[in-house]
């Protein structure tokens, strides 16, 4: 079997890996992309994976041509943000603050992840391969070879591991880490609630956790509850009745009395810091390069920008034709890595204030938080990083 050349290859088609190939439709590049689940089909019932797109990714997905896809009944605008401590503090976020027209947009994974895939199925330089698994990667100076699984052989300059958090790309590069287990877990589900929520997305940093209720349309909202494994297993086996009378209790009732739309599911949370997110040949994005805490729902901007910033670095590559060569990789690390560090450090900071009984900590997050809710510039320089 002759091998299949092309100057990038894609591995992992999910949301960040999607949002690249698609970025680089343009480019004169020919891709593959490389994705181990079928292509994505239209859910008809609501998704309980939510995402909250910053304003900055919004546009990077509206320039693929994916965006207009979408079915705008299903999105959200974030209008103003309010996050509550442990303590009666409060810091609010508003749109009109910031002077934009929303803070976020709320999305379901799988409504955008169809919206690329269409996009990536008209594209004329990529070639999409899936499902399909890989089974072996050999690098040399000037080439990258990945055999898949069912025996076909790619060749190409750059491979780019867009694998998710357990990459695949990650450990045959050699680019080692060692996660940090938050010892939590994300619970998720949707609600119809009993008081419209106006655009209004909430936080509530609780000593078992941390509760988030998103906006969604049809006055619906989106919760992700960070708790403690064992809290996570209660939360999922309980009666749904039950379990919304629980959540509208740590909400503090701020929406009335919950309904549940969708069975809540979990997912285990860590923080991974590389050292680096390059090898020869190998650059990573999205999961593959960090993982994070999702409290400030930065974990999949992060990744867009990921996926930006190295399309960004290949279209303007001028007369630098190994789209894989060494400087264009390290010019592609430099740039993100202190994105990637910033936001790490500040859900693990933040995570580990507020889940912390210590009561002097407890007055500090809290007085802290209320002084910054009174100074304006401050909340503007805190949120102009997650508008990007």
């Amino acid at each position: 079997m002759l091998p299949m050349n092309f100057d990038v290859i894609i591995v992992g088609g999910g949301l960040v890996g999607a949002s690249l190939a698609a970025a680089l439709k343009h480019s004169g590049l020919s891709l593959a992309l490389v994705e181990s689940q079928p292509a994505p089909v239209l859910n008809p019932a609501w998704d309980s994976r939510i995402y909250a797109i910053s304003p900055g990714s919004r546009e990077f997905i509206e320039q693929s041509g994916a965006w207009v896809l979408l079915d705008a009944k299903r999105i959200a605008p974030v209008e103003e943000m309010r996050v509550f401590g442990d303590k009666g503090a409060e810091l609010d976020f508003s749109a009109y603050q910031m002077g934009v027209p929303e803070l976020a947009c709320i999305l379901e994974s799988s409504a955008l992840q169809l919206a690329l895939w269409q996009v990536l199925q008209a594209q004329d330089n990529l070639t999409l391969l899936h499902p399909a698994r890989c089974q072996s990667l050999t690098v040399s100076k000037d080439n990258a070879e990945l055999t898949l699984q069912d025996g076909r052989c790619l060749n190409a300059k750059l491979i780019v591991g867009a694998d998710g958090r357990d990459s695949w790309i990650r450990q045959q590069a050699g680019i080692t880490g060692t996660p940090i287990e938050y010892e939590q877990h994300g619970v998720v589900a949707n609600f119809s609630c009993a008081i419209p929520h106006r655009g209004i997305a909430h936080q509530w940093f609780q000593a078992d956790g941390i509760l988030a209720l998103l906006p969604l349309p049809e006055n619906q909202v989106s919760m992700v509850w960070s708790v403690s494994p064992e809290r996570a297993a209660q939360l999922k086996a309980l009666p749904h009745e039950e379990l919304c009378k629980q959540v509208t209790s740590s909400a503090k009732n701020t929406l009335g009395e919950l309904h549940l739309a969708t069975p809540p599911a979990s997912f285990p949370l860590r923080l991974l810091t590389l050292q680096h997110i390059t090898a020869s040949r190998v650059a990573l994005i999205g999961d593959a390069a960090h993982n994070m805490h999702p409290l400030a729902g930065q974990g999949v901007n992060t990744g867009f920008r990921d996926a930006r910033q190295l399309a960004n670095i290949l279209l303007a590559r001028g007369a630098q034709t190994d789209c894989g060569a060494a400087q264009l990789l390290r010019r592609y690390e430099r740039k993100r890595k202190e994105d990637i560090y910033a936001m790490q450090a500040m859900t693990y900071g933040l995570k580990n204030l507020f889940n912390n009984a210590n009561p002097l900590l407890r007055t500090l997050r809290n007085s802290g938080l209320s002084a910054t809710n009174q100074i304006t510039p401050l909340k503007k320089l805190l949120m102009q990083h997650a508008l990007q």
